[in-house]
């Protein structure tokens, strides 16, 4: 009889300690859900940077040989960044990201640059609340991608 009520203890305690580690490791998955979706973002942006530098370092003007860029061609570097075509259809490759976020410049005579901003907002939201104690602690924070590339 008495070990039988030992038992039972057991399985109570169990229980409890279940109920107290629980929080933690949720927040643990919670945290490995949310590196993996940053990592997953950034290198979505580097490599739309990388292939609209690629797009641009191939476009030469003109016959003597000296690389201008022309607002159609930063234009479409711009949306090639966000939307992964020049022409701009579809959705965005990153949610928030816009044409606006994207700069596209002559580095020197024969370097293009391209580069992008794109702020990253937890699953979460974009603030943690501290009830009272202080301001909110800023959880989003930009991301940023340059490429530089020589034009053929």
């Amino acid at each position: 009889m008495q070990a039988r009520r030992h038992r039972g203890w057991q399985r109570g305690v169990a229980i409890v300690e279940f109920a107290i580690t629980l929080p933690l490791l949720m927040l643990l998955l919670l945290a490995t859900a949310e590196i993996g979706r940053a990592l997953f973002q950034y290198n979505t942006l580097t490599k739309s940077v990388r292939d609209s530098a690629r797009y641009v370092s191939g476009a030469r003007v003109g016959s003597t040989g000296v690389f201008t860029l022309t607002n159609e061609m930063r234009t479409a570097a711009q949306r090639l960044v966000v939307y992964g075509n020049a022409a701009g259809a579809g959705p965005a490759l990153l949610p928030g990201l816009a044409p606006g976020d994207v700069t596209v410049a002559p580095s020197s005579a024969d370097y293009v640059t391209v580069s992008a901003v794109y702020n990253f907002t937890p699953m979460l939201g974009s603030e943690l609340e501290t009830f009272g104690v202080g301001r909110p602690i800023s959880l989003a924070f930009p991301m940023r991608a340059a490429v530089v590339m020589r034009v053929l």
